[in-house]
């Protein structure tokens, strides 16, 4: 399976007991995704998959064990390995509601003009608000708050978004990347 059949849905911190259970930092929603083959990958190696025997909560995170890791010590090889799932193992979303990875690569253009500003490179919700990374024609990012008031139309299926960002932002990422080009010379 290729990376880019999988989606990232949490990541592994440590080993957990003396039975080869591994403690995992878990994003998705859904426990069924942690249900029968999953992958784990580090860096750039191809992903390997292993069978989940069993999984359960434990203080907010996930504990599972995988057929082939027996113990602690081969557990813990397990450390910082993200936690893959193959694409169309994802429940069917009904609606206008879509998947945070559908939006990577979407191009952006400016509602009101329909000016191309770039393409979506990145979505970030860590900070509890919606944000996301747009790799400009013009060779800078910005970052936009995907909130209704900015984000007027998600086309999937013609690969666009239409934006009215807030008044100067774009100014001053602009801004922002001239001086730092100023800063190195």
């Amino acid at each position: 399976m290729s990376d880019t059949d999988l989606l990232e849905i949490g990541a592994v911190i440590k080993a957990h007991g003396i039975r080869g259970e591994i403690l995992v930092d878990y994003y998705a929603e859904s426990l069924e995704l942690l249900h029968g083959t999953i992958f784990l990958q580090k860096g750039r190696k191809p992903p390997e998959a292993f069978t989940v025997l069993q999984r359960r909560n434990h203080q907010g995170r996930i504990l599972l064990q995988l057929k082939g890791i027996e113990d602690r010590t081969m557990a813990e090889t397990l450390r910082g390995y993200r936690v893959l799932t193959p694409k169309d193992k994802l429940p069917q979303i009904e609606g206008p509601e879509i998947y945070l990875h559908d939006l990577m690569g979407l191009r952006v253009v400016l509602h009101d003009t329909g000016d191309e500003l770039g393409s979506i490179v990145a979505v970030d919700t860590s900070s509890g608000q919606e944000l996301w990374g747009i790799a400009t024609v013009d060779g800078y990012e910005i970052l936009l708050p995907a909130v209704p008031e900015f984000v007027r139309e998600i086309d999937i299926k013609h690969g666009l978004v239409r934006i009215s960002p807030p008044e100067g932002l774009l100014e001053l990422y602009r801004q922002d990347t001239k001086t730092a080009h100023d800063d190195s010379k």
